[in-house]
């Protein structure tokens, strides 16, 4: 009968402190902060989930997952690294390009970016944004035909649609007679392209590699190779090995070691972010030691009865532990629910706040994205209620031991 009574009656406590004035909303203020705690801390988290995913999305559908470039700054003999990187197993494409830094000027306005050279023919075939240019399309960009589709944000700087004329302005200089003129080409824009990265929608142009070759006059090589892989997240061993392969003399990267810091700075927001607001739920278990402590003496003479009845400090102990651990479970079960619900429909609330108050939460040019992306991970939420609930537990211990140490004699005393 141990366990069945001192469940029974723990329950009882806690259902017959719904109808006792004070004691009831402690408990209802416990239950409920333990619940905003939890439920806030999921949505945070799923927030940096969701912006770090959508991130690495967009980082991989716009640029290549590795590259193989020249010490040099040029690759001469591009045509057998190709070959040999292509022989590997893991690499889908491998593609040549040429990339500069660039001025473009266009009816007074001017701005820089970077100039790719691609290979229409082959773009397609990389990991890149052939599939989202408007207006044209990367085929367009033939050899000779001096084209260039622009980012969206960057044709809005230069005031450009499809169909206008854009100055390029290479960096490198020509030598005449009369100084140094800078070298300058005009491109015809064929279309127009949005990658939802404002990184590459604000500085990034492309060209035919010909075209790109005769403006920068590289004669016969590239700036390097854009690997595509099978697998994105192997791109720093396999580029490493295939350079290795090559014989070295390679500068190689990847997308994971370009865009690390935002990678980095994500994770070590999540960690701040969970300890900060784990603070919520910790006053929230404050709370249910203030409401355990105000029933232990509520029902001093109860406990009293139950010791002279034989009840031991142990079954005491474990009478108010069942009361603040069922607390502690409705909270951090509420507040899951409630978190996963916001997550589930965080989009559509907060353009429904942005609509309202006519503002907007994310700046494309500060965050790279305009919407508020939420993925809510089953590791997070465990560990969330896991943390939650556990404090909860300790809080109950205190009261409960108080309980427990009381004597029959103290309780009676004023009864």
């Amino acid at each position: 009968m141990s366990g069945r009574y001192e469940w029974l009656i723990g329950t009882r406590y806690l259902r017959s402190a719904r109808g006792r004035g004070f004691m009831s909303f402690l408990s209802l203020v416990s239950v409920v902060g333990l619940a905003v705690g939890v439920a806030v801390l999921i949505v945070v988290l799923s927030v940096m989930n969701g912006f770090e995913r959508e991130l690495k999305a967009r980082i991989l559908s716009v640029t290549s997952h590795a590259t193989l470039m020249g010490i040099e700054g040029t690759l001469p003999d591009w045509q057998a690294a190709r070959t040999r990187a292509l022989a590997a197993p893991e690499v889908v494409a491998a593609v040549p390009y040429i990339e500069q830094q660039s001025m473009l000027a266009r009816a007074g306005r001017t701005a820089g970016a970077t100039v790719r050279g691609i290979d229409p023919a082959e773009e397609r075939r990389a990991v890149g944004i052939a599939a989202r240019i408007e207006g044209g399309r990367v085929e367009d960009l033939a050899a000779g035909s001096y084209r260039i589709v622009l980012g969206d944000a960057l044709a809005e700087a230069l005031g450009a649609r499809v169909g206008d004329d854009v100055v390029v302005v290479a960096p490198q200089g020509t030598a005449t007679p009369a100084g140094v003129v800078p070298r300058m080409r005009r491109f015809r824009v064929a279309g127009l392209f949005h990658s939802g990265m404002y990184e590459f929608d604000r500085g990034l142009a492309l060209v035919s590699i010909q075209d790109a070759a005769r403006l920068y006059h590289t004669g016969g090589g590239v700036s390097g190779l854009r690997l595509a892989l099978r697998d994105p997240f192997a791109a720093p061993r396999v580029v490493h090995d295939l350079a290795l392969a090559l014989g070295g003399g390679f500068y190689v990267s990847d997308w994971t070691r370009n865009h690390a810091n935002f990678f980095r700075s994500i994770e070590m927001t999540k960690s701040m972010m969970f300890v900060i607001l784990l603070l919520v739920v910790a006053v929230a278990a404050f709370n249910i030691v203030a409401a355990l402590v105000m029933v232990v003496k509520d029902k001093r003479a109860d406990i009293a009865i139950l010791r002279t009845l034989g009840a031991t400090p142990r079954g005491i102990l474990a009478v108010f532990t069942i009361q603040g651990v069922l607390i502690g479970l409705a909270g951090t079960l509420g507040g899951a629910a409630l978190g996963l619900l916001l997550v589930a429909r965080l989009e559509a609330i907060v353009r429904g706040i942005e609509r309202l108050f006519h503002t907007q939460f994310l700046d494309a040019r500060v965050y790279l994205m305009s919407d508020l992306p939420a993925h809510a991970e089953a590791g997070d939420v465990l560990r969330i209620c896991g943390v939650a609930f556990a404090l909860c537990a300790l809080a109950t211990l205190y009261p409960a031991w108080r309980a427990a140490q009381m004597q029959p004699a103290e309780g009676l005393r004023h009864d």
